[in-house]
């Protein structure tokens, strides 16, 4: 069956040339994405995802486009989507590139867009049944800065990391930051879980301000759970009672084990249940 993506809000196949060789994105990385979770026929988070985009045009001094908006994207990944076939649960990549001109320096700061929409198995999230083994990566560590916090297309540190966690057959490798502190995971946020409360790395020291992360975080305070985020050295994983991941794809990962510690996955099962509560009434 064809697949299409949405260029600039024309429908072409996946597999025909989008962009040249002179593409910024190509050449220099100079983009950014969201990666959506369809469920029940509906882009989940899409208003946060939205502002996190802008937030990282505007961290990139990108111009803002006016399709950028949730009406506009909304609808095209509906349309997508039913163009595609995926007609409940799917996976959205958008991904805005800054157009083609200039070397480092860039003739002007208009950008274009593609979405992608494909499906996936599962239906709503659903908690691992084995939990995941992770460990460090330790070769490369990411800079404290605005460029952190943004989903940049820019992302050899992490292409580095999945080829140390193929090589060392690992479900996730956990990244540092300059500091050494351990702050997420290749394609997610993490947290801790000691004595009930949860514990996860700020924004400020490198991590990705995930979509995810934000919305566990706001299920757990409205559960009455606390929720600290704190700078985390190796000493708080070792010390915890559960590990998990967080992306907007597969909601929660638990992790069952980091070097010789082993974990439960209590509270892991039950914010997955209260995630998919949010997303039946969204």
């Amino acid at each position: 069956m064809q697949n299409y993506i949405n260029h600039n809000g024309n429908f072409i196949l996946s597999d025909a040339p989008v962009v040249s060789a002179n593409n910024r994105s190509f050449r220099y990385g100079d983009a950014l994405f969201e990666t959506i979770r369809l469920a029940n026929y509906n882009p989940q988070f899409l208003k946060e995802h939205i502002l996190r985009l802008a937030a990282g045009m505007e961290v990139l001094k990108m111009e803002k486009n006016p399709n950028l908006n949730p009406t506009f994207l909304e609808h095209a990944i509906l349309e997508l989507a039913q163009k595609n076939n995926v007609t409940s649960d799917g996976r959205v990549r958008l991904t805005v590139y800054r157009n083609e001109g200039g070397l480092y320096a860039p003739s002007d700061n208009k950008v274009s867009f593609v979405i992608e929409v494909y499906p996936v198995d599962e239906k709503g999230y659903i908690l691992n049944q084995k939990g995941y083994t992770v460990d460090l990566y330790t070769e490369f560590k990411k800079a404290q800065n605005a460029l952190s916090s943004i989903k940049s297309a820019n992302s050899a540190i992490y292409v580095m990391a999945g080829i140390h966690k193929t090589a060392h057959q690992l479900d996730e490798c956990l990244l540092l930051n300059d500091k050494h502190h351990i702050i997420e995971g290749i394609s997610s946020n993490i947290f801790a879980v000691k004595n009930g409360v949860l514990y996860t790395p700020p924004v400020g020291d490198g991590c990705v301000n995930g979509v995810m992360r934000k919305k566990i975080i706001e299920i757990a305070q409205a559960n009455k759970i606390a929720v600290y985020e704190i700078s985390v050295m190796q000493n708080v994983l070792l010390g915890a009672d559960e590990l998990f991941l967080t992306n907007t794809i597969n909601g929660i990962r638990w992790v069952v084990a980091y070097k010789q510690k082993r974990y439960f996955n209590d509270t892991s099962q039950k914010l997955t249940q209260k995630l998919n509560e949010l997303i039946s009434a969204s």
